[in-house]
């Protein structure tokens, strides 16, 4: 059985809550759980006490028996110093799409036609 550390979602539409659980993957994300070990208000500022609420010690023993955050949670764990994460770093994600190359290109080679018979 594979365990997942994640968010299952509650409250009302469009004003979510977030229970910080220990479930078997297969599980559905609002369904079945082992056991709630924190919670989550997206809601709440940043810089609120309880915006973020984790049991640490439930957490250190369900990632001991082999349980694997979820991307979310890693970094709940990494900002309470449970659990290190590899941060991301993708460039090439900020580099503009072929048609927008081009686009670009043919922008510039525009504004040089124009800008030639000026002078």
């Amino acid at each position: 059985m594979s365990l997942k550390i994640r968010l299952a979602r509650g409250g009302a539409k469009k004003r979510p809550y977030y229970r910080i659980v220990v479930a078997d993957s297969r599980s559905p994300r609002d369904g079945r759980f082992i056991e709630k070990i924190g919670t989550f208000d997206p809601l709440k500022p940043k810089d609120a006490a309880d915006r973020f609420v984790l049991d640490v010690e439930k957490a250190k023993a369900w990632l001991a028996k082999g349980a694997q955050p979820t991307d979310r949670v890693a970094r709940f764990l990494d900002s309470l110093d449970v659990a290190k994460r590899a941060p991301r770093n993708n460039p090439e994600k900020a580099v503009p799409g072929k048609k927008a190359q081009e686009r670009a290109a043919a922008a510039a080679k525009a504004a040089e036609a124009a800008a030639a018979p000026t002078e």
